[in-house]
């Protein structure tokens, strides 16, 4: 599998290019502002770009939609209620396919109502729903701290440990980390319960 990830834009955020392997079927996440070193390694990766994947609709995860569209001819997935263009609409539990490359949808609405993860060959694309050491904001407009609790106490603790966290900002120590080092390390995923979240949110 080849898996390449780009700190593009004035925001750090991460966009991932992702295939099966150089010359095979794959899919970007989240292309944001500055898109252009993203483009150069699909030409130079020779990578057939099926898909553009968004975790949610905020600007610096789709910013790069309709550049990678024009350039690949990928339909745009997103979340059924993202306030986007979008080509194919997903919810949770479905599956995306490019080539041999299975990808899972998880809904985690908290940070906006149409955030989801996308669950791969051992990794996990948690958008900002969950950084490395923090998790996403739940004060813009679609955030919700108690679905943001639901998200991350009831979803994201109970996925595999062994998954590779690729989140989508540079905001941590490390670009990515696991599951596992999340759950022991992320002050956000630490028991707690709904009001005692809710409570935590706003100290």
């Amino acid at each position: 599998m080849l898996l390449e990830q780009f700190n593009v834009g004035p925001y750090q955020n991460f966009t991932y290019l992702v295939a099966e392997s150089e010359g095979g079927e794959g899919v970007v996440i989240d292309p944001s502002f500055g898109i252009e070193p993203v483009l150069a390694a699909i030409d130079a990766k020779s990578v057939k770009v099926r898909f553009v994947l968004n975790t949610h609709s905020h600007r610096d995860h789709v910013a790069g939609n309709d550049e990678v569209r024009a350039r690949t001819g990928a339909k745009v997935v997103a979340h059924k209620v993202a306030p986007l263009l979008q080509d194919v609409s997903v919810v949770d539990g479905d599956t995306v396919e490019a080539g041999r490359l299975k990808i899972s949808v998880v809904h985690t609405p908290g940070h906006t109502k149409d955030s989801v993860l996308y669950i791969f060959e051992g990794n996990v694309a948690t958008g900002d729903t969950l950084f490395v050491g923090e998790c996403g904001r739940t004060d813009l407009p679609g955030g919700d701290p108690s679905e943001m609790y639901d998200s991350l106490l009831h979803r994201v603790v109970r996925l595999d440990d062994a998954l590779v966290v690729l989140p989508g900002h540079d905001y941590g120590p490390t670009p990515t980390s696991t599951i596992g080092r999340e759950k022991k390390e992320n002050y956000t995923l630490k028991p707690r319960t709904r009001e005692q979240f809710l409570k935590f949110l706003k100290e």
